[in-house]
């Protein structure tokens, strides 16, 4: 080959290989700029299938696919809060772009960890209480999402339950003392609501699966004629559970979850939590985007479903009045 165009030769290959390692580079780039959430999580996966595809669905909405132009760090402490400070502590070394916290106790581990990687929750009490944020509408600081709380939720459940089982004056709450964020405003609520009505209100506890069965143990001793659940994550992801055992003692239940009365319970009353995990992946998206926590208000519930079991009231011996069986969105015969 003569040496002109050994050197065209050479040349090309050369500029070949700096264009490969351009592509490579830029590639690398790519992946490396891609967004990282990192979700923290109280419980199992498997519990909170049905919040993910609705998170997920709220990033969707914004452009984002997890796998495609965001990846999603997922840490569970699979129902050991006390392993959340460290799995929090993990995902601040990852230095993941925004923090999803389902529960109070994930939210609060995650704030502790970190006060510059954006928040965004989801939880059933009131953030300014807990002091994740400052207000409401002006959060501040690097914390946001949305809350279930609502004043009026407590009272209109009871209300509901009592036009169920009018003959019922002694109330029992199921709440989970491990979480007093939650369970002193449950009590508190339904306190008040059920003094206005001439009822009496019966706490009970239960923060782990084994004391289910003396929870309701203590209905009879209680002389309780009727059963509010408490919001909390804990039992909204043990639905089928405390559904079975509701049946099992015959007593009415309510709760704010719409699977508890799929799964048996006779009625419930409370926030759309699959649309408010949509919400929560709307906010992480816009948080993607380049807004900050302290300036994206937090989503206090808009929408409410009424949800009756007419099987288990017919089971029960319960005459579900027209009314409401009118106001209901669902009826599961």
């Amino acid at each position: 080959m003569p040496d002109m165009k050994r050197r065209e030769f050479i040349a090309l290959l050369g500029g070949g290989g700096l264009l490969l390692a351009a592509k490579v580079k830029r590639a690398r780039g790519q992946q490396a700029a891609m967004p990282v959430v990192g979700l923290l999580g109280s419980e199992t996966p498997d519990l909170f299938a049905g919040r993910l595809r609705a998170f997920r669905q709220g990033l969707g909405e914004a452009g984002y696919v997890e796998g495609r132009n965001v990846r999603v760090e997922y840490r569970w402490a699979h129902g050991q809060s006390e392993r959340l400070p460290a799995l929090a502590a993990d995902l601040v070394a990852q230095r993941v772009s925004v923090m999803l916290t389902p529960g109070e106790s994930a939210a609060l581990a995650a704030k502790a960890a970190t006060a510059t990687i954006p928040i965004v929750f989801r939880i059933a009490a009131d953030p300014v209480a807990m002091g994740l944020v400052t207000s409401l509408n002006r959060p501040g600081g690097n914390v946001t999402g949305v809350t279930g709380l609502n004043v009026e939720i407590g009272t209109k459940r009871l209300q509901v339950l009592h036009e169920l089982v009018p003959a019922a004056k002694r109330i029992a709450v199921l709440v989970n003392p491990a979480n007093p964020s939650v369970a002193d405003p449950n009590i508190r609520d339904l306190e008040q609501a059920a003094r206005k009505m001439g009822l009496e209100v019966s706490p009970l506890h239960a923060s782990s699966e084994r004391e289910f069965e003396s929870a309701f143990a203590a209905l009879s001793e209680r002389r309780a004629q009727a059963l509010v659940i408490g919001n909390d994550i804990f039992f909204a992801t043990r639905a089928k559970q405390l559904a079975a055992l509701s049946r099992r003692h015959a007593v009415p239940t309510i709760s704010g979850y719409r699977a508890f009365a799929e799964a048996g319970n006779l009625a419930s009353y409370g926030v759309d939590i699959p649309d408010q995990y949509r919400l929560a992946g709307v906010y992480i998206a816009r948080i993607l985007k380049g807004e900050k926590p302290a300036d994206i208000p937090v989503q206090q519930p808009i929408k409410f479903d009424l949800v009756i079991n007419l099987s288990t009231a017919k089971a029960l011996g319960i005459d579900v009045p027209a009314n409401l069986l009118a106001l209901a969105d669902e009826v599961i015969e």
